[in-house]
């Protein structure tokens, strides 16, 4: 049976990638890296399994030194484990806002320091080396009320603990290294790691290395450097494409020694593994209820990536009943106001271990409908996309992302998927998503609908308008073009979402029916104030970065008018 060294205890990220890397191997736990690293240089164990980088923490900081400590082994193979790191709690009645300690590996504080900062500010951390011991000691002493601990969600369930969040580290992958005694043999799809010993003081060393490598056509898959602890010397770490059997890289390599570096045993190889993508795939396939022009936006650029796209509705052959069952992500994009009776209605269906993405306008309504008609373990996340299908691209372009305490790895790669296009994503809250969506999309419809209304009701035609149009004056009437010239239903259904833009809506009209009152009466000096008292809650600063981008379309527009 193969044996595998790695870091305890059992049930810890490194024990899983151990794991996922050999299924029926002996899995040896070691407490700390040295000891891990003893046992694999004594040959107690065959294999050696270490975290070397993940995605939220960069390098592992023993990235350079460890392999210092292994005077022979080659690094021949490799593991991407996502790290799916939750709170958990002791108590039923513990919450997020009630939470006085959190405990876990300082490691782990590092990969959840967005997390702590956003929702837990302030909260005594404590750092432990066993995260098995620090349970059991909190629960021995009777004091586990306020405390919480973060770690991988197998963990925090084998010991009992309730999760009230999960996916606090959303895009959290590590690699491991997998060290043999070994070299391992070619595939024809590899890579090769080396790094440097302490490199003497020479003018565009580093360029001269990398340009043994692009003249010879191998490609730089990952560069690192940093100084010797002891001399202060740069260390290179480098890792390319192709096989250190290949005649090409050795070539490279020595010429490297004899004529860049020009010292030989500079270069030590660490090893000659098949090549490995941190942006590893979760998701297989995406089902779409809905067959809409976004939904169909959206299906092409899916296809596109590599996944499995399926779309039902009303009148395809295949039903959403039976295509939920194919697909791991469930994805909603119907009407606004179907979407909530349509996750009601399908919700149920959708399987632990799955997901619901809802591709909506209306937030606080539509989640609490996902939430409560879908399985516990199923993932959930409202993504808005501000444009519509015509558009070319989603470059440069917002996406408004409300992440659940249920988002998971699924939701992540679907926001992956945004950012990689380009979108410019804000995370929100369900009521302040709806809230600002009051300011973006509710009132301005609202108001360009009652404009058009205006025009007809005192029979102002489109040449009056051109004729009388100031500048300032167009831009609404730009809006209300904008508006009736497309899907009255889109319109509509923005107008009617339920929500806190509504309060948006209303508190306008007050405000209108103030401003008509002043204006009625001529309180001139009352108005004044009030613009004063406008432009220093939106800021000097917003407002001249407006009247900048407002003086661009004026020059464009005044061509026009």
């Amino acid at each position: 049976m193969k044996t595998i060294a790695t870091l305890g205890p059992e049930q810890s990220q490194s024990w899983q990638a151990a794991v996922q890397y050999d299924s029926e191997a002996e899995i040896r736990l070691y407490p700390h890296v040295k000891a891990l690293l003893d046992a694999f240089a004594a040959r107690e164990v065959e294999y050696a399994v270490l975290p070397v980088y993940n995605t939220r923490e960069g390098e592992k900081k023993q990235y350079f030194r460890f392999f210092d400590q292994i005077k022979a082994g080659y690094w021949v193979d490799n593991v991407i484990l996502h790290s799916n790191l939750s709170l958990g709690v002791f108590n039923e009645e513990d919450a997020v806002e009630s939470l006085r300690m959190l405990v876990g590996k300082r490691e782990v504080f590092n990969q959840c320091e967005e997390f702590i900062e956003n929702r837990l500010p302030g909260i005594t951390e404590m750092s432990v080396q066993d995260i098995d011991q620090a349970i059991t000691e909190i629960r021995d002493s009777g004091q586990s009320k306020g405390r919480a601990v973060i770690d991988n969600a197998e963990t925090l369930t084998a010991h009992g603990l309730r999760i009230i969040e999960r996916e606090v580290a959303p895009h959290n992958r590590t690699r491991y290294a997998v060290l043999g005694h070994a070299l391992a043999p070619v595939t024809g799809y590899d890579a090769t790691s080396l790094i440097t010993e302490p490199l003497d003081d020479r003018v565009g060393i580093l360029v001269d290395i990398l340009s043994e490598f692009s003249r010879r056509g191998i490609n730089i898959v990952d560069m690192r450097s940093e100084n010797d602890i002891k001399t202060q010397k740069l260390r290179i770490y480098l890792e390319a494409e192709g096989h250190i059997q290949s005649n090409i890289m050795a070539s490279a390599l020595a010429h490297i020694e004899s004529r860049v570096i020009q010292q030989q045993g500079m270069i030590r190889v660490l090893g000659s593994f098949p090549r490995v993508d941190m942006r590893t795939k979760y998701v297989k396939s995406f089902g779409f209820i809905g067959t809409g022009s976004m939904s169909k936006w959206f299906a092409k650029r899916l296809e596109s990536e590599g996944y499995e796209v399926l779309q039902t509705g009303r009148t395809t052959t295949l039903r959403p009943e039976q295509m939920i069952e194919r697909v791991d992500v469930v994805v909603v994009c119907v009407p606004i106001s179907v979407t909530s009776a349509t996750v009601r209605q399908y919700g149920p269906l959708i399987k632990a271990g799955k997901a619901l993405i809802l591709l909506a306008g209306e937030s606080e309504e539509t989640i609490k409908s996902a939430l409560e008609s879908t399985n516990e373990e199923v993932e959930v996340m409202l993504v808005h996309n501000l444009w519509g299908p015509q558009a070319a691209t989603m470059k440069d372009k917002n996406a408004i992302v409300v992440r659940t305490s249920r988002s998971g790895m699924f939701c992540s790669e679907f926001e992956a998927f945004l950012y990689k296009h380009g979108a410019d994503i804000f995370h929100d809250s369900p009521s302040k998503h709806d809230l600002l969506m009051g300011i973006g999309q509710k009132l301005p419809t609202v108001i360009s609908v009652a404009l058009a209304m205006t025009l007809g009701e005192n029979d102002i035609t489109s040449e009056d308008i051109a004729s009388h149009c100031t500048l300032t004056s167009l831009y609404p009437i730009l809006a209300m073009s904008r508006v009736h010239s497309q899907n009255p239903r889109t319109y509509a259904e923005i107008m009617s979402t339920t929500g806190d833009s509504r309060k948006i809506v209303a508190d306008f009209a007050k405000n209108l029916d103030e401003v008509i009152r002043m204006a009625e009466t001529a309180s001139i000096p009352g108005l004044c104030s009030l613009i004063d008292a406008n432009a220093e809650h939106l800021t000097e600063a917003f407002l001249q970065a407006r009247m900048q981008q407002a003086k661009a379309v004026d020059d464009v527009l005044g061509r026009m008018i």
